[in-house]
């Protein structure tokens, strides 16, 4: 009797059950990102002192900077232990799409790395004086753009996985993708703030992350084939 092939579900939740074994082990290590948010966070406002209203009209800019700097530190880690402990060649000769594959690392690690940090963005916000009326454009402008941070650093990660340092690199690289997400997330929080309706801003990053699902994995199994062959 012939074992079924697995399925792209069962693909996924193997993946997923594997990834979270290997948070827990190195559960230290995954707080990093989300702590470095915390200490950017921190150090502005400290830096404005008590100048509320300045620390309030910065205020989105800095939880976008912060969500930003603090994926990028945990960027070198999407596929770097893989390719170090040969599982990528195994991913590639699986009988699933690679892309899927891909896919599936990505948002785990989004999940793992972003996730806390938006979830204590009403907090976050709190500390910097964020006026409450400003809060759901910003956390609905962090739901939608830093998954596409996550696929675009995915595809940026993948592109340097044959490197062995390659984390300035990595960062000259995935900046100049970033920003156009950080001008539009933060500034519809800006465009919120003057009164004026901010769906513009958020209706293209949700197309860019729309694009990004569909494309970014399909260009980051594709640089990893080239990196691997």
């Amino acid at each position: 009797m012939s074992t079924p092939l697995p399925t792209l579900a069962g693909s996924a939740r193997a993946l997923i059950a594997r990834d979270l074994r290997l948070l827990w082990r190195r559960r230290g290590d995954a707080l990093q990102p989300a702590l470095f948010a915390l200490i950017v966070i921190v150090l502005f406002a400290l830096a404005l002192g008590s100048d509320a209203a300045m620390l309030a009209r910065v205020a989105p800019g800095v939880l976008w900077v912060a969500a930003l700097l603090s994926g990028l530190l945990a960027l070198d880690t999407l596929f770097r232990g893989d390719a170090d402990d040969g599982s990528l060649e195994q991913w590639m000769l699986a009988p699933v799409p690679l892309a899927w594959l891909v896919l599936v690392r990505t948002v785990s690690h989004w999940a793992t790395t972003t996730l806390p940090l938006l979830l204590a963005t009403p907090l976050l916000a709190e500390l910097l004086g964020l006026p409450r009326a400003q809060l759901p454009v910003l956390l609905v402008g962090l739901a939608l753009g830093t998954p596409l941070l996550s696929l675009l650093g995915a595809v940026v990660a993948a592109l340097t996985i044959g490197m062995r340092r390659s984390g300035i690199l990595l960062a000259l690289l995935a900046l100049p993708l970033y920003v156009p997400v950080l001008v539009f997330g933060a500034g519809s929080v800006a465009i919120s703030a003057q009164g004026h309706d901010p769906t513009g801003g958020l209706l293209l990053l949700g197309a860019g992350l729309a694009a990004a699902v569909v494309l970014a994995p399909v260009a980051a199994a594709a640089a990893i084939r080239i990196a691997l062959t």
